[in-house]
């Protein structure tokens, strides 16, 4: 039987009104504001009216490092939400907002597969509510207004040579990593050293991920450090007078924005910082509020769980007082034999052997994940080729090690795919087991966070830095900002900083190119290795092959 595309699937979706979809979770139409007939945004006076309702469950999604071969960890968050409600649950997903970048870079869309997908498919993979250009709006203002303060006497007196705010684009262009702005004369300012991140690298991305509500997001945006004057004193975004402006562009996009997955669902779509660069999860907001309403929450934590989760449940539930109650990881069987050493092109062939040899990086996670007193559970995520050998390989492979592995088939089969996770999960969560803790306390010095995450998570055996990356991390310290957990940029395709890299490897180091302070969203982020805030576009850019057809239907997006 001939599968029918991703984006085939989305196309014969039966979308209901997005109002129809409000009222599963009782929300009022008069509180969605409308994009179009299948997405909305949820409005703040709503989600202030919902302040002393109980949460429901947090269930957190999660992988194995991601390989060609592919791993479907969103596609499992929707089968996994899907699920849930087939079996008589009140649930709800919250997944992140895709970036142009990577959707005409290399990896395409980011809103599920099969028929486990989110829809609009189209709309969320590209402009969607337009978070994203408000988001690089607000944050190129702030780079003009900066520029501005200097350029008209510069009575901060701020060095020039220390402005450390870039600019931001939401596509990946190498060529803008290193620029110099100003040149052509005095009508056009004092020339300077600059550059680009993509947009979800930004700071300001991660305030608003992390921010509660427009005030807290004013309070946030005011604390960043846009650079230092000449005797090293920091300058933030609040002495330039830009923050009230930066929460004005933002103000709509502060809004969780709600769509449906294919079984009509309700699904939270909102905020998308990487989570090789950045702290990788969707909005507090959208979390916070779909707790709120719905009895179990379905969220997923960018890349593998080396990543995402460590991010996820070292910053995000930290600041934000939240507890998941099950953690799912997923993996795949095509996964599990090329990290075993199985080529890509010979992934269809069975090879029981490679599907061992290649678990150690499943097992890895698993006990990683232990260390955090979550219950976590593994989801095999299913493709045609797959045998009954392999699957019992890994399965046995993870009851080896004391947890479980449950066979989904939600690319295939939707809900009905992923019912038995869907039963176990609900079971977890609602048996209330864990224990959720950090995996390092606030009070511990910013270099013994980096080597516990190094040693712990990565199993490195040191950490190098240089004198200027230590006493930079001194000085934050003894500033204030010892007490903020750490934002690990590293490369997403192995433990190492090495991409290439895979399985589970020990003992190596972790060296660390530079640390930049984000004390609007309150985290320091550390780059590892050669990871890039700003990638670049591959050899042949998917790009390429995204145009209109004849019917003037999008193709190459998906």
């Amino acid at each position: 039987m001939a599968f029918k595309s991703d984006i085939e699937i989305a196309r014969e979706a039966n979308k209901k009104p997005i109002q129809e979809i409000g009222a599963k979770l009782g929300i009022d139409a008069a509180d969605l504001v409308p994009y179009g007939h299948d997405k909305a945004k949820v409005s703040a006076e709503f989600i202030k009216a919902q302040a002393g309702k109980d949460d429901g469950k947090l269930i957190l999604v999660t992988a194995i490092n991601p390989t060609p071969a592919g791993e479907g960890k969103t596609t499992t968050t929707v089968g996994l939400g899907d699920g849930l409600n087939a079996i008589g649950k009140n649930a709800a997903i919250c997944i992140r907002e895709a970036s142009l970048g990577p959707c005409f870079g290399m990896k395409g869309g980011a809103a599920g597969g099969g028929y486990a997908q989110v829809v609009p498919m189209e709309e969320m993979n590209l402009h969607f509510t337009g978070d994203f250009h408000a988001i690089t709006s607000a944050h190129n203002l702030l780079s003009a207004m900066i520029d501005n303060h200097i350029y008209w006497g510069n009575a901060l007196e701020i060095d020039n040579r220390r402005v450390t705010w870039k600019r931001v684009l939401d596509m990946n262009d190498r060529a803008l990593r290193d620029i110099v702005t100003s040149l052509g004369g005095v009508p056009n300012g004092f020339p300077r050293q600059a550059g680009f991140d993509i947009t979800v690298a930004s700071e300001v991305m991660a305030i608003l991920c992390l921010a509660n509500d427009l005030d807290d997001l004013q309070e946030r945006l005011g604390n960043i450090i846009i650079g230092y004057t000449r005797d090293r004193k920091a300058v933030t975004c609040r002495d330039v007078k830009a923050d009230g402006a930066m929460t004005v562009l933002l103000k709509d996009a502060m809004q969780p924005n709600l769509v449906q997955t294919l079984e009509n669902n309700p699904a939270f779509v909102h905020g998308g910082p990487f989570a090789n660069i950045a702290h990788g999860c969707n909005s507090v907001v959208a979390t916070k509020t779909a707790l709120k309403l719905a009895d179990y929450v379905v969220t997923e934590a960018g890349f593998g769980a080396d990543l995402g989760a460590e991010k996820f449940l070292n910053i995000k539930c930290r600041k934000a007082g939240l507890a998941p109650s099950a953690i799912v990881i997923v993996a795949t069987i095509r996964a599990m034999k090329m990290n075993g050493g199985v080529k890509k092109q010979d992934l269809g062939a069975e090879n029981v052997q490679a599907v061992k040899d290649g678990c150690a990086n499943l097992g890895r996670h698993i006990e990683n994940i232990g260390k955090f007193g979550v219950p976590a559970v593994v989801a095999i995520n299913h493709f045609a080729g797959d045998t009954e050998a392999e699957i019992e390989a890994c399965r046995a492979y993870v009851e080896s090690l004391g947890s479980e592995a449950i066979l989904c088939k939600h690319w295939a089969d939707g809900s009905a795919g992923t019912k038995e996770l869907a039963t176990r999960i609900a079971e977890i969560a609602d048996a209330d087991e864990g224990e959720f803790k950090t995996l390092y306390g606030d009070d511990m010095p910013l270099m013994a966070k980096i080597e516990t995450i190094a040693k712990e998570i990565y199993r490195a055996d040191e950490v190098i830095a240089d004198k200027k990356v230590r006493d930079q991390l001194k000085q934050w310290e003894e500033a204030g900002f010892g007490n903020l957990p750490v934002c690990m940029a590293k490369t997403q395709y192995s433990f190492s900083t090495d991409p290439n890299l895979r399985g589970a490897p020990n003992g190596h180091a972790v060296p660390i190119r530079e640390v930049r302070l984000s004390a609007g969203a309150g985290f320091v982020v550390v780059v590892c290795g050669e990871i890039m805030t700003m990638p670049g576009l591959p050899r042949v850019p998917s790009a390429e092959a995204i145009m209109l057809n004849d019917e003037g239907q999008i193709e190459g997006l998906f």
